[in-house]
């Protein structure tokens, strides 16, 4: 690598982990007035607050903010360049603007893959790691409530729940349908679903069985019965924030899984898988457009192009989220609706690359 390499991506990578380790403890300086309550009140060791809850929760922020942070560093340094007339000398020199972009993209591409690392195999580790400190010393929220569960027990037979109360383990309007080669054989509904933890077995409150077969129909009615569900309370607390517990090949074949099973949070957690790739691409395609709005030498200086480059960065964070939320309740594929921002703003980036100064 040429100097001129060795001192963009210098300059580069300095800002970014200059600009994350700074906000990281802005970061935890919040969080620790935040949870001082429960910290004086649990009596965690230093050793413990330092080490097992905020030494697993900065490779989680570092990555949450990779990409904002590699657009503000690219702006902040190449304006600062452009602005001391270094990009000018530079291409007065003869390097051409596809060959001053070449470190860049060097540090993006490290950037980017230090990302899906994080995120596919790093965090899954620290998370649940945190998620062991939070139990012991922070208040527990397993009181989250679960609404419209649906699922294939087993082939044939599907369960539906209204609401699940996970710290009650009890669930409301409960049915249970299954179907064979002619169509449905046998529904049981009920009031209340509850879990008896000793017998492993679920309870039906206020039940209506209905069993279809060729001769007609019969329905019974009653205040309990128990059966035997494929299903325990911890399935009911799987949401699309368990996802983030489950590292690359592990989600993977969480989603198999769920395909076989029907889930209704299976889109959630494709939305997820595909996030994992598309993310770190976005690193690459924010340091093009940064580079291109940056290295021209204007009036108002950093501040202009700062103002315009955050502008940018949030409205493509703004259509990623529009795009999941279509993928989730549409029917726009997952694959389709996480990538379209990284092609639509890629495009602007070589827009932009293409009337940059060279």
């Amino acid at each position: 690598m040429k100097k001129l390499d060795i001192y963009i991506i210098r300059k580069f990578l300095g800002t970014f982990f200059y600009a994350i380790a700074l906000l990281s403890v802005i970061i935890i300086i919040f969080d620790i007035s935040e949870r001082i309550d429960d910290f004086i009140e649990k009596k965690p060791s230093v050793y413990a607050i330092a080490f097992e809850y905020y030494a697993n929760f900065i490779p989680f922020f570092i990555n949450k903010f990779s990409a904002l942070f590699t657009f503000i560093a690219v702006i902040f340094f190449t304006s600062k360049m452009a602005g001391d007339t270094e990009i000018i000398a530079i291409l007065n020199s003869g390097v051409s603007f596809r060959r001053l972009l070449r470190p860049y993209l060097i540090a993006a591409s490290f950037l980017g893959l230090l990302s899906f690392l994080l995120t596919n195999f790093v965090i899954p580790e620290t998370s649940q790691n945190m998620q062991t400190f939070q139990k012991k010393y922070l208040k527990d929220d397993k009181s989250r409530t679960q609404t419209n569960f649906h699922i294939q027990t087993d082939p044939g037979i599907f369960a539906f729940v209204e609401s699940f109360n996970a710290a009650q383990n009890t669930g409301f309007k409960f049915s249970l349908e299954k179907f064979g080669e002619k169509g449905m054989e046998s529904r049981l509904t009920g009031d209340y679903l509850k879990w008896d933890s000793i017998k492993s077995i679920w309870t039906v409150e206020n039940y209506v069985l209905r069993d279809i077969s060729e001769k007609g129909e019969k329905i019974t009615r009653g205040a309990a019965i128990d059966t035997a569900l494929n299903l325990t309370p911890d399935d009911f607390n799987i949401d699309v924030d368990y996802a983030v517990y489950m590292d690359l090949f592990e989600l993977r074949d969480f989603i198999e899984m769920e395909k076989i099973r029907g889930s209704g949070n299976l889109l959630k957690f494709q939305v997820e898988q595909h996030s994992r790739a598309a993310f770190p691409f976005a690193t690459i395609i924010l340091t093009i457009i940064g580079v291109s709005l940056s290295s021209r030498k204007v009036r108002g200086g950093m501040g202009l192009n700062l103002g315009i480059g955050i502008t940018i960065c949030f409205a493509f964070i703004l259509f990623m989220q529009v795009t999941t939320v279509f993928a989730t309740f549409s029917n726009l594929p997952p694959i389709i609706a996480v990538w379209i921002p990284n092609i639509s703003f890629g495009l602007l980036a070589l827009y932009l690359l293409r009337i940059a100064p060279k």
